[in-house]
């Protein structure tokens, strides 16, 4: 009997217990499908690219999607949700299947349909228990909500807040979404799972985390990052930000890292300026492992990050950005440099990536539309190779 079933049987036998307590409750019980609040989205999106290889073909998508879940209200501190997410190609507006289509909108198939949320909630005070398959964010799994199919986690987690301090732990067993790759669908996180915890403190001037991840025969993860932010004036602010990773080997995998970072902005009347940096040192035939999803280092672009060089070789990452909001538009340009040293066959990386972003925000928080063009260079060859080329994608999404 797979984690979802026993699920499914627990809600089945729990509901019903809590709705014959007596007669008043039995009414609570029956307010909770009342109560019950429906959430989701619709999107379309393009997303395409244009590659500079010979005889290598151009791939793009259209598609059109979204999510529709549904939570019952809170009774005794219980409650349940479930969602649903798909993705579908535009026929007319998507290349032809196996050549031309780009897969990572809606899968190889040009269609994705998931049970993405199926949770048991429990909550009393500080503490909350979550059972089931949910969207969490951590540095080492995250929903990564980037493109049309947000990853989500089939898991067990428990949340305490406490003063300006929060503590997750728990399992997670599964995940789905774009980073898992969509024609995979659901995949073991961890060959036997993931065992993680984490602590993050918060306040209006300092945010630190510390986190240990147990990939099961893959590596020990612990990471830790911290921010100080000052505000000069209600128009001016800074931040400065320093971040650690360590991934020790499990099981001859192959996965082993250390690696720091550290990020500084200033802010000012709608502008900001930032600058990122990431170093990996090398470990002699070893890779790092970037998360279940976008990964959590400062120098992440649109589809560039750190781990994609660092296999055998000492890899830095440098990362400029300059973005600019005034009232419901935002403009965002990012250039990022990434080089990795000789490994042990000789063969060094230099990869050039540069991102440019527009957000309009039709509808606060309801109504938006955006673009990121990215463009991405091998600097290292003197031919065109499989990191030579240009990205464009735009998203209409509406939230309800």
């Amino acid at each position: 009997m797979n984690n979802f079933i026993r699920l499914s049987a627990v809600a089945v036998l729990v509901l019903p217990l809590l709705s014959m307590a007596d007669e008043s409750k039995a009414l609570t019980a029956s307010q909770m499908f009342e109560n019950g609040k429906v959430s989701g989205n619709i999107r379309t999106m393009y997303a395409g690219y244009d590659y500079k290889r010979l005889a290598q073909d151009d791939i793009y998508s259209t598609v059109i999607g979204g999510s529709l879940k549904y939570e019952l209200a809170e009774l005794n501190g219980f409650n349940a949700a479930a969602a649903f997410t798909m993705s579908h190609d535009i026929g007319f507006a998507t290349g032809d299947k196996g050549s031309k289509q780009n897969p990572e909108l809606s899968s190889s198939e040009g269609k994705y349909t998931a049970l993405s949320e199926a949770y048991l909630n429990y909550k009393y005070d500080s503490f909350n228990f979550r059972a089931g398959r949910q969207v969490i964010d951590t540095p080492l799994a995250d929903s990564d909500d980037i493109r049309m199919i947000s990853n989500t986690f089939e898991a067990y987690i428990a949340t305490y807040e406490f003063s300006n301090f929060s503590f997750m732990a728990g399992r997670l067993q599964k995940w789905q979404g774009y980073d898992a790759e969509l024609d995979n669908g659901w995949v073991e996180a961890g060959e036997d799972g993931t065992w993680f915890g984490g602590a993050v403190y918060s306040d209006d001037m300092i945010e630190a985390n510390a986190w240990y991840y147990n990939i099961t025969k893959l590596t020990d993860a612990a990471y830790f990052d911290a921010t100080l932010k000052y505000e000069i004036s209600s128009d001016i602010s800074t931040l400065a930000s320093a971040q650690y990773l360590n991934e020790s080997e499990i099981s001859n995998s192959g996965t082993k890292a250390t690696i720091y970072g550290a990020k500084a902005e200033l802010s000012a009347y709608g502008a900001t300026l930032g600058v990122a940096y990431n170093k990996s040192d090398r470990k002699a035939g070893k890779e790092s492992f970037s998360g279940f999803g976008g990964g959590t280092l400062f120098t992440s672009m649109d589809t560039m990050i750190l781990n994609e060089i660092t296999s055998d070789r000492d890899a830095e990452a440098l990362v400029g950005t300059i973005a600019y909001e005034v009232d419901k538009l935002t403009l965002t340009y990012a250039y990022g440099n990434f080089e990795g040293d000789a490994d042990g066959a000789g063969d060094k990386a230099h990869i050039v990536e540069q991102n440019i972003g527009v957000g309009y925000n039709i509808i606060e928080d309801k109504f938006a539309v955006s673009a990121v063009y990215a463009v991405r260079e091998d600097r290292e060859s003197s031919v065109k190779t499989d990191n030579d080329w240009s990205r464009f994608q735009l998203m209409v999404a509406y939230n309800f």
